[in-house]
């Protein structure tokens, strides 16, 4: 069996295969459109629906990245299995997701706008106000987490172990990883109790433009939005508008609907408003493991971790 690694990531692969490294940058090579197995990392949506179309013998694309959603749409035939990279990144995002929400609750962009500007900043007169403190604390603070997979499983107990009281929203209801998550039908109620809301959200047709105004209003005045999820499910100007009002006392986000984020965006000017260069994840920690699990698994016939298609 021939597998395609991408030159984006070392894979020391144990499996019996004909492991070839290709260049994410240039087409396939003749003598290796017979590979039978595609490893997906960084990879373009163009060289993706190219690799499509001049792959015949493929079984199994592994994606590593937690969701799958641009080598789904890439135009792969119905016979090849598509496997995501869920679970490879739950540290690393709830990480970084964990360092955004408490920046954002404890104001880091302002206080280091204030070390820029050679200003002691009044913020604890802030964070002591009687009507406010409960504003600059987790301990207390309602976090709802909404897309609650196996990231928020990992983010989840650090949230708790810091005092909130947490909870997700996800398309079903039911008790995951021991947090209550309630279906997406009844997110109004929740979001109008929520001090910091967290999007884990792939992107998908349902979930575009999901976070508009009606959400950022329904949220609990003066609430705290972060994402580490995908930029496509945010309405950008709803966003800003959000913030600019004071309806959002301040947003955290590593993922905007342009990537690299052009210098002229109205997002760099938003008030409140915290940005990272998408890099929660880019560290996915066992994906050797996966593939050599899921290889193992294609040539036994028995069914893949992580199959999201067929």
């Amino acid at each position: 069996m021939k597998i395609l690694i991408p030159n984006t990531i070392d894979l020391p692969v144990k499996a019996d295969v004909e492991a070839v490294v290709y260049d994410i940058d240039e087409a396939v090579p003749d003598e290796h459109r017979d590979a039978e197995v595609l490893v997906v990392w960084h990879n373009s949506s163009e060289w993706l629906q190219e690799a499509a179309r001049v792959l015949p013998r493929l079984r199994l694309v592994q994606a590593l990245a937690s969701g799958a959603d641009v080598v789904l749409n890439a135009g792969f035939g119905d016979e090849v299995r598509i496997c995501s990279g869920r679970s490879l990144h739950d540290g690393p995002v709830a990480e970084h997701a964990l360092a955004l929400i408490l920046s954002a609750v404890r104001r880091l962009d302002r206080l280091h706008d204030a070390q820029r500007e050679h200003r002691w900043d009044d913020f604890n007169d802030v964070q002591s106000a009687p009507d406010t403190q409960q504003s600059y604390t987790l301990v207390g603070a309602r976090v709802t987490i909404w897309g609650f997979g196996s990231i928020a499983g990992t983010l989840a107990p650090f949230l708790t172990a810091l005092g909130a009281d947490v909870q997700g929203i996800a398309r079903s209801a039911g008790t995951r990883s021991g947090y209550p998550v309630h279906a997406d039908a009844d997110a109004t109620a929740i979001l109008a109790e929520t001090d910091v809301l967290v999007s884990i959200l792939p992107a998908t047709a349902e979930t575009t433009d999901l976070f508009d105004a009606e959400v950022f209003g329904a949220l609990k005045p003066g609430a705290a939005f972060v994402n580490v999820g995908r930029g496509a499910t945010v309405d950008e100007a709803a966003l800003i508008a959000a913030l600019e009002s004071g309806r959002l006392r301040a947003a955290a986000i590593d993922v905007t609907k342009s990537e690299p984020l052009p210098a002229s965006d109205p997002l760099w000017d938003a008030p409140n408003l915290l940005i990272t260069p998408h890099i929660a994840g880019n560290r996915p920690v066992g994906a050797a493991d996966l593939v050599d699990q899921n290889v193992t698994r294609l040539n036994a016939g028995d069914d893949l971790v992580n199959q999201v298609r067929p």
